[in-house]
C-alpha cells in the first residue's frame, strides 16, 4: 500500500526596521477583494502622509492595467475603502476628491472627513492644451450662443437631488436585509446608503417595505448558489422601479329584476330561453318532466 503524503509549510519572517507600514489581516485576507486590488489599497496606505498620489497614477506606478484598475477601484468603492466626490474650488473650477482608509467608511462618514480637507488651487490648475492653429482672434461682441451651454460642459455641478421623505423607512428596509436570507449578509456597509436610496424610489411610488422585500427575495438564486457581490446584486434589482399594481377590482353582479328573482333555467331542450321557479333542486320546467 503507498503512504500518504503531506505538506508541511515553514516561514521565515525578518521585521523591517524602516520603511513597513502595518496592515489589517482584513485588508490581506479580504474575501471579496481581488488581488489588484489589495495591491491597490496597500499601496496607497504606504505613500507618506500628505502624498496627492491618484489611484490611477498607483495603478500605473503598480503596473495595473485599465480593466484590472476599473475592476480593482469598483470593489474597493463597494466595500467602502474609497470614496470620491466633486467640489469646486478656486476660479470655479471642479476637481475630484479620493479618499482612501484603512477601515470601510460609510458615505456619511467619508463625507465628513472630505469635509476637513481644503481643496488647494494647485488641485485644480488646468492641464496643458495644445495651442489651436491659426491666428488669435477677436471674441465677437453680439449675438447668442446657438446652443445651451448646459449641453457640451463637463464644468456643471452635480444636481441637487431632494431627499425623500421615506428615506429613513427605505434605510429600515435595507438594514433587515441580513436577516432575510444569509446570502444578503455580507453586503458592504458602503453601499447601504445608495441602497436606500434606490428603496426609498419603490416607497415614494407607492410600493410597501413588504414588496421590496419580496421582489428581492425572488431575484437571489434559488438554487442555492452564493452571491460573490450581494450588494451589487441589490443594486441591480432595485435599479428599476415598476409601476404598482392596483388590486383588482370587484366586478358588479347583475342583478335580475324583482319579478325574475328565484327563477332557473331549465336545462330541457327548448326552443327558447324558458325560465321556471323551482320548488326544491329540480333543474327543468314541469312542462319538460
Amino acid at each position: 500500500m503507498e503512504g500518504t503524503s503531506s505538506t508541511v509549510i515553514y516561514r521565515h519572517f525578518n521585521a523591517p526596521s524602516r520603511g513597513f507600514t502595518q496592515f489589517s489581516h482584513e485588508i490581506i485576507r479580504h474575501p471579496r477583494l481581488s488581488s489588484d486590488a489589495v495591491r491597490l489599497l496597500t499601496w496607497q496606505l504606504s505613500l507618506p502622509q500628505g502624498a496627492r498620489e491618484s489611484l490611477s497614477r498607483t495603478a500605473e506606478r503598480a503596473r495595473i492595467g485599465a480593466c484590472a484598475f476599473g475592476r480593482a477601484k469598483r470593489q474597493l468603492k463597494e466595500e467602502g475603502f474609497v470614496h470620491e466626490r466633486r467640489v469646486q474650488g478656486d476660479g470655479g473650477r471642479w476637481v475630484t476628491q479620493q479618499l482612501v482608509s484603512s477601515a470601510p467608511l460609510t458615505a456619511d462618514q467619508a463625507a465628513k472627513l472630505l469635509a476637513r480637507e481644503p481643496v488647494a488651487s494647485s488641485q485644480v490648475a488646468p492641464s496643458p492644451r495644445k495651442p489651436a492653429a491659426g491666428q488669435p482672434t477677436s471674441p465677437p461682441a453680439d449675438g447668442h450662443p446657438e446652443k445651451d451651454p448646459e449641453e457640451d460642459t463637463s464644468d456643471l455641478p452635480p444636481e441637487t437631488v431632494e431627499e425623500s421623505p421615506r428615506l429613513e423607512d427605505a434605510r429600515a428596509v435595507i438594514g433587515a436585509l441580513p436577516v432575510l436570507s444569509p446570502t444578503l449578509r455580507h453586503i458592504p456597509p458602503g453601499m447601504r446608503d445608495e441602497l436606500a436610496r434606490l428603496a426609498a424610489r419603490w416607497l415614494d411610488a407607492g410600493h410597501t417595505p413588504a414588496d421590496v422585500r419580496e421582489h428581492i427575495l425572488r431575484g437571489l438564486p434559488s438554487d442555492g448558489t452564493p452571491a460573490h457581490r450581494p450588494g451589487g446584486l441589490v443594486r441591480y434589482l432595485l435599479r428599476d422601479v415598476p409601476p404598482r399594481a392596483l388590486p383588482p377590482q370587484p366586478v358588479p353582479v347583475k342583478r335580475l329584476s324583482p319579478r325574475l328573482e328565484g327563477a332557473r333555467e331549465c336545462a330541457g331542450d327548448h326552443t327558447q330561453t324558458t325560465l321556471f321557479r323551482p320548488v326544491g333542486d329540480e333543474t327543468h320546467c314541469a312542462a319538460c318532466v
